[in-house]
């Protein structure tokens, strides 16, 4: 079959264009098609989307060379402080995690980069790559494989021959559903709120998440004195504060916020989203792999979302480079395992890992209120331990890709 390109990645979020990136500086020329058009990619106007960039996945980002331009427009997060409480009440109980960069030799755990920033950089970057082509506002129909290749059908008509498709397409992938990969998962009754403060004090680098019986509220620092907000409640009570106006929106997160900041206001737009388990059975079919949401939406709890996808594209970047250096079919079943074998463990893992999490702080109940106390006042009080959990959440650990470390 002949090719039009080398790979053809379906999604232009987030994920998808590291990808692309990653492999075009292997040589191999990639497509990425994005449902979306990219005028709309481009203008997304300040809506209070951040990430916590773990210092891996910074790693990532400078290794395909998105880093230095972006990098004085993000927040290094120096300290993480965690605690368990009610709205209004504040902490209830005498113990706490407290994470300080200082203990890692690395530096920072981390970095939060606004949506509006780390975007448009990726796109910029791609328009500029030689090896990648880009299809925005077409749509994949359909998609077919075969021993020779595989090939993918638009909305528009057109037709892309390629050796390996790659499914960056979120959580409800249609390169998943066409590839006849199945899903597990579960909807918790959540629904996160998300937006940027302003506040009258300094940060200070330092993120908070406080733990409440509706859900958790991670308040992340950003650049200025500003923060990140991403809070979880109820469906039902979420969807009520969602239709709220901006000062009556105010009202009911002060209490939950806490005055350690001084006065706070609104900046950019609100939204929401419904939070869930799913994970795909499988992260491969014959000439396709997942990655990302695709192969799993995670709680945000721990921040760990578009980290685990980071991970997902070094880790497929390295295999399909490897190979194409043995002269391999990139897209072979035992390649194709490879990348799975690599990733299954600690996507697995860290599914299980947040959804405890949730389950564990996201109740009132006084057996576990206690056991959650003393949980975190005994890693927070064993250094070594807490180190290993700083070093954990900084994506240190485990059988790094070589773009991470």
């Amino acid at each position: 079959m002949k090719h039009d390109s080398d790979i053809v990645i379906v999604g232009g979020g987030l994920n998808g264009p590291a990808l692309a990136l990653a492999l075009a500086q292997t040589g191999l020329s990639v497509t990425v098609v994005d449902a979306l058009p990219a005028k709309i990619r481009k203008n997304a106007a300040f809506d209070g989307r951040a990430y916590a960039l773990a210092l891996a996945s910074v790693r990532l980002l400078r290794a395909i060379g998105i880093w230095k331009g972006i990098a004085d427009r993000t927040q290094p997060m120096l300290e993480i402080k965690v605690s368990d409480g009610r709205a209004g009440a504040g902490p209830l109980s005498p113990f706490f995690l407290h994470f300080d960069h200082a203990e890692l030799e690395e530096g920072p755990m981390g970095h939060m980069c606004e949506d509006r920033v780390l975007r448009p950089a990726l796109l910029a970057a791609m328009k500029a790559d030689g090896n990648i082509t880009q299809i925005s506002g077409d749509a994949v129909t359909a998609q077919e494989v075969s021993p020779g290749g595989a090939a993918l059908t638009l909305a528009s008509g057109k037709v892309l021959r390629t050796r390996l498709i790659v499914g960056a397409d979120g959580r409800t992938s249609g390169t998943a559903q066409r590839a006849g990969i199945s899903r597990t998962g579960w909807d918790y009754g959540q629904t996160a709120l998300v937006c940027a403060i302003e506040h009258e004090r300094p940060h200070h680098g330092i993120a908070h998440q406080f733990f409440m019986p509706p859900g958790p509220l991670a308040i992340l620092p950003l650049p200025g004195n500003v923060s990140s907000i991403v809070w979880s409640e109820t469906a039902q009570t979420a969807a009520a504060f969602a239709a709220l106006s901006d000062a009556d929106f105010l009202h009911v997160l002060r209490p939950r916020f806490g005055d350690f900041l001084g006065e706070i206001s609104l900046t950019g737009q609100r939204y929401t989203y419904p939070l869930g388990l799913t994970v795909a059975n499988s992260l491969i079919a014959p000439r396709v792999a997942l990655i990302g949401d695709a192969a799993h939406g995670l709680h945000p709890i721990a921040g760990q979302g578009l980290n685990a996808g980071l991970r997902d594209v070094g880790a497929l970047a390295q295999v399909v480079a490897d190979a194409r250096r043995r002269g391999e079919d990139l897209a072979a079943p035992d390649v194709l395992e490879r990348y799975q074998r690599w990733r299954r463990f600690d996507t697995a893992s860290l599914a299980m890992t947040t959804d405890l999490s949730n389950r564990l702080f996201s109740n009132d109940n006084p057996l576990l209120r206690a056991v959650r106390g003393i949980g975190m006042g005994a890693i927070n009080a064993a250094a070594p331990l807490r180190r290993a959990m700083m070093r954990e959440a900084a994506g240190l650990t485990g059988d790094l890709p070589e773009l991470m470390r």
